[in-house]
C-alpha cells in the first residue's frame, strides 16, 4: 500500500503530541497516513514498552491513521549506524511515500535530535540505487518522496507554515490522553516526569491556540521546511 504520508517519530505518543490535529486532518480528507515509531520507548519512566505499544494501536484508531509499526530502534540510542538506516529505508521504500515528517533537528531530548539526523539521511539515501533493501526477500527500488517536513516538540522554531487543526483538535487531545500511563493521572502511583505533570497538557493547548492565534484560527501546528515552499495561486494550497 502506498501512502501518502509518513510521520516518524522517536517514541510512541511523540506523533500524536507534535502533530496529531495534522495526522487527524489529513485522514478526514481521505489522505492514507502511516506513523513509524523508531523506538518502543523502553526507558520511560511511566508505564512499559508493551503498554506504550497498545496505547499506540490506540491513538493511531483515533487518528484514523492507516499504517502504525515499530522499527524497534533502542530508546536512547537512534544512532546514525547501517543498521538504523536500513530499517528506515524499508519502510519508505515499501510505502513510498510523497511527503515524510521527521523531528525539528533542535530538542530537549537528544533522542528527538538523533531521530531527525537519522530521517534527514534517510530522506537522501533512500532514492540511491546501489543502497540496496529487500521486502520479504524481495529487492526493492530507490524511491525518494518529495519533502521532508519537520514538526515542534518542546523547542520552538519560526515556522515556514501552520495547518489549521481547529475541526481536529478534540480528536488530537483523545489521540494524546490514550496513553494513559504518560500523563498527568491523579491516581497513578507512578514518579512524576516532565510530560506527566498537570500542566504539561494545558502547555499542549496553549501551544495549539497561539498558533492558531497567528492564522487567525482556534489551534494550529507549527511547521518547519528547510527548503523554499511554492504557493501555488490557483488553487491557494502550499506545494
Amino acid at each position: 500500500m502506498n501512502l501518502d504520508v509518513l510521520v516518524f517519530a522517536a517514541h510512541p505518543d511523540d506523533a500524536e503530541l507534535a502533530m496529531g490535529g495534522t495526522i487527524a486532518k489529513f485522514a478526514k480528507a481521505n489522505l492514507k497516513v502511516g506513523i513509524i515509531d523508531l523506538t518502543r520507548g523502553e526507558l520511560g519512566t511511566r508505564g512499559s514498552a508493551d503498554i506504550r505499544q497498545k496505547e499506540a494501536f490506540e491513538a493511531a484508531i483515533i487518528l484514523k491513521s492507516s499504517v502504525r509499526e515499530n522499527l524497534d530502534i533502542h530508546d536512547g540510542n537512534i544512532a546514525l549506524n547501517k543498521e538504523n538506516l536500513i530499517k528506515v529505508l524499508k519502510v519508505i521504500r515499501k510505502y513510498k511515500p510523497k511527503i515524510i515528517f521527521a523531528p525539528y533537528f533542535n530538542d530537549r531530548h537528544p533522542d528527538h535530535t538523533d531521530a531527525s539526523t537519522l530521517i534527514k539521511r534517510a530522506m537522501f539515501s533512500t532514492g540511491l540505487q546501489k543502497i540496496k533493501t529487500f521486502d520479504k526477500e524481495v529487492p526493492q527500488q530507490a524511491y525518494r518522496p518529495e519533502k521532508i517536513l519537520y514538526y515542534m516538540q518542546t523547542y520552538t522554531f519560526k515556522p515556514s507554515f501552520i495547518i489549521d487543526i481547529s475541526e481536529t483538535f478534540d480528536t488530537k487531545m483523545k489521540a494524546v490522553q490514550a496513553y494513559s500511563t504518560q500523563f498527568h493521572n491523579s491516581r497513578s502511583i507512578e514518579p512524576e516526569t516532565f510530560i506527566s505533570k498537570p500542566g504539561f497538557l494545558d502547555y499542549i493547548k496553549s501551544r495549539a491556540v497561539f498558533y492558531g492565534f497567528q492564522i487567525r484560527k482556534n489551534y494550529g501546528e507549527a511547521f518547519f521546511c528547510e527548503e523554499e515552499i511554492e504557493m501555488d495561486i490557483k488553487t491557494l494550497l502550499i506545494t
